[in-house]
């Protein structure tokens, strides 16, 4: 069955259709016969009574440089859309709550994936806050004293803001280092949300695993190893992805959580594992699928997919 499909997402236009995931779930949308509709977030639009998005539909193209091809905006009433990816980067901000509030509405009537009701309350930093016995020792304060007291017990820590993404504005401070009053500073002038305090894992140095699961099971990981005198192992900031496989403490901890993130309909979802312990949950715009694709042949668009027809049959 055909289905009418909208991206909300940053601008298709500018993506890497290489690596970017976004692109590769609306390119096997369309090797399944949808079509397909794009905007950016600030197109949301509700209007006496109605959820509506300028949006356009697009033909995408695996040429580079030359990858999609626009229709004419148009305006679409979403609760006639059969699925509506949430698809935008973070920050995790007012204005991306705003969005989750306003698809809210027309879910699940259209299929917003992930849900944007658990998206909102299950942010990436927090709901990994569930599973205390598979998480490093973690923090989530605004006070410096008590930040100072975490990283006295720990040692080597990493601070890093709650809502961002990429690896921005992540810091490691060793046992010897004198910033963390700064940083606290610094952060403290830029919004007034808590930080994330996390005891550092020497095993980073070997990478830093993305699992991806589809429905709460797990379907392969890559590895992202930091490059030379960096700390951080994001793909953005570049970590350098290689092939990898599960351990037996991986399938443990998809075990533990896969459960959850199907009941909560987050159908696509990441997860950061490092060593024996998961730091990560990514709900929001979990990224992955084409590496794993290149490595191991996995193609996790067709499989999730396949979950969403599922769930739009009659």
């Amino acid at each position: 069955m055909a289905l009418r499909v909208a991206f909300q997402m940053d601008p298709i236009e500018t993506v890497d259709i290489d690596a970017d995931s976004s692109f590769r779930i609306a390119l096997e949308a369309q090797e399944r016969g949808h079509e397909l509709y794009v905007y950016t977030p600030e197109k949301l639009i509700f209007s006496e009574g109605r959820v509506m998005a300028l949006a356009r539909s697009v033909t995408l193209h695996k040429v580079k440089g030359a990858h999609v091809t626009f229709g004419a905006e148009e305006m679409l009433d979403l609760a006639e859309i059969d699925v509506v990816w949430l698809r935008q980067d973070p920050p995790f901000d007012m204005g991306y709550i705003t969005t989750t509030h306003l698809l809210d509405m027309i879910h699940p009537a259209t299929l917003v994936v992930n849900d944007p009701f658990w998206v909102r309350n299950y942010p990436e930093k927090l709901l990994v806050l569930k599973f205390p016995d598979l998480t490093p020792p973690t923090m989530i304060a605004r006070d410096l004293a008590r930040i100072r007291t975490f990283k006295a017990e720990h040692g080597d820590v990493i601070l890093k803001p709650l809502y961002g993404n990429g690896g921005a504005g992540v810091f490691r401070l060793d046992p010897n280092d004198r910033n963390l009053a700064s940083l606290h500073e610094l952060f403290a002038g830029i919004n007034r949300e808590p930080l994330i305090v996390q005891k550092f894992l020497p095993a980073v140095a070997k990478g830093d695993k993305r699992i991806i699961l589809v429905d709460g099971v797990a379907i392969g990981a890559i590895n992202r190893v930091p490059a030379m005198g960096e700390t951080r192992s994001n793909m953005h900031v570049g970590g350098r992805p290689e092939r990898v496989a599960m351990t037996q403490r991986d399938h443990d901890i998809c075990a533990a959580i896969g459960p959850l993130l199907r009941e909560k309909g987050q159908i696509f979802v990441g997860i950061d594992v490092i060593g024996d312990y998961l730091t990560e949950i990514n709900v929001t715009s979990p990224t992955g699928l084409q590496e794993l694709e290149r490595f191991d042949g996995v193609n996790g668009a067709k499989l999730i997919w396949e979950a969403i027809e599922a769930r739009r049959t009659p």
